[in-house]
């Protein structure tokens, strides 16, 4: 894909975002599990999604379905982990070179015009 730059930056603040959520739920579930013995669920932490949205009000610029994503990952990490199948999640970081987020497909969100791909908000 070729992003104009207006669109380069929106993917740049998408990535930035969608890191932020993974390592704010990462870190409440170390801090949870620290305390209980027990980590959280994919449903209390997506519960708190929207409490993080009017906390910070420049998650609501970006997809929403990619900040759950985001939720997912760390989720799914954690009983990846669990299951001894791989280490402990670990922070994202910016200076990482490979930077990606996901989103799905839901009520045509996302389409493909001749040659253009066109994904929510982004254009």
């Amino acid at each position: 894909i070729y992003p104009n730059t207006e669109q380069q930056q929106l993917i740049r603040r998408m990535f930035g975002c969608c890191r932020f959520v993974f390592n704010h739920f990462l870190e409440e579930w170390n801090q949870t599990y620290a305390e209980t013995g027990k980590g959280l669920s994919y449903q209390t932490c997506a519960t708190q999604l929207p409490v993080l949205k009017t906390q910070y009000d420049w998650l609501k610029e970006v997809d929403s379905i990619a900040l759950q994503s985001a939720v997912r990952h760390v989720a799914d990490s954690f009983d990846r982990f669990f299951k001894k199948q791989n280490q402990a999640p670990r922070f994202k970081s910016r200076k990482h070179p490979v930077q990606s987020y996901t989103t799905k497909f839901t009520n045509g969100n996302i389409a493909i015009e001749g040659n253009r791909l066109k994904l929510p908000k982004l254009g």
